[in-house]
């Protein structure tokens, strides 16, 4: 505790004057890798609340006892969360401050903690959130997919089977970009099917974030499997994949010559995202269609001609 003391005294500081009411779920962020990824508030919050809830009791003691913090532990995962649930809402009805932390990240991600705050919210309690540390705003944060509009989160695909292909099929279909999640022993054949089914694509993959071997590299779906298998030291930990965003196909893009002129003439002076919203204001047309054609005529010009 060589400097817990002075930590959390300046968490107090910045965040003491906050409102942590009594009878509340907190859902607190924590790192993803590196141990010093944690808000001062996120600090304070669990210096503050009578039991924290873990999704693993073990590796989460561990994490606490560094940071001088001993706090009675309660078990919610994914086999007892229902369970679980009930009895941390008997604890809200006592008037108990109560955190709710998963093994890293920010819970109810492609984690446990979803079912216990929807039962926390059904029986009438808060629920509040302790931002921090996201493996998938992570990994878009340093993606460089900078056409993109906007994104959706997909998480883990379905493990394997019919299920599995249809999945990946819709995510060759998806212009959006796509934040996805895969495990070490199956990175593979994920990238092998992205890449029979949407070849060329700009991808970009992060694994260890925020960790001493932290690996980040954007190439095409056709690139990244060969680039992996060169560097098998680091099929090692979950992986975030970022599967950039891509224009319309040009055949099912229209829109009038005048709207194209005033789009090319705003493009050559502004931002792309700016000189759509302009365009789509000046001319009243479809915003989608302007975003796409803007797209186009910025990774290949003479296309759109």
């Amino acid at each position: 505790m060589h400097t817990s003391s002075s930590l959390f005294q300046a968490a107090a500081d910045i965040a003491g004057h906050q409102n942590f009411p009594l009878g509340t779920l907190y859902v607190v962020a924590t790192p993803i890798g590196n141990r010093a990824d944690i808000t001062l508030r996120g600090l304070h919050t669990l210096s503050l609340v009578d039991a924290i809830a873990c999704e693993d009791t073990r590796n989460s003691g561990l994490w606490l006892q560094s940071l001088g913090l001993q706090k009675p532990l309660l078990s919610v995962h994914e086999h007892n969360e229902q369970t679980a649930a009930q009895s941390i809402i008997h604890r809200l009805s006592q008037g108990q401050r109560i955190a709710y932390i998963s093994d890293a990240g920010t819970p109810a991600i492609s984690d446990p903690g979803a079912l216990l705050v929807q039962a926390v919210g059904q029986a009438g309690y808060r629920c509040i959130p302790i931002p921090g540390a996201s493996s998938a705003a992570a990994a878009l944060s340093v993606a460089g997919d900078h056409a993109s509009e906007s994104f959706i989160f997909l998480g883990f695909l379905p493990a394997k089977g019919t299920a599995r292909d249809q999945a990946i099929q819709a995510c060759a279909h998806e212009s959006r970009t796509q934040i996805l999640f895969e495990a070490p022993h199956r990175i593979d054949s994920l990238l092998t099917q992205l890449a029979q089914n949407c070849s060329n694509r700009r991808i970009s993959i992060a694994r260890e974030l925020t960790k001493q071997y932290e690996t980040i590299q954007t190439l095409t779906t056709d690139e990244l499997l060969p680039w992996l298998q060169v560097n098998e030291n680091v099929i090692k930990g979950e992986f975030v994949l970022i599967l950039h965003s891509q224009p319309k196909n040009v055949a099912t893009v229209s829109i009038p010559p005048e709207v194209e002129h005033t789009l090319a003439c705003l493009l050559a002076e502004l931002p792309l995202k700016q000189a759509v919203s302009l365009t789509t204001r000046i001319t009243g047309h479809s915003r989608n269609d302007i975003y796409a054609w803007a797209l186009i005529m910025k990774n290949n010009p003479a296309t759109a001609e």
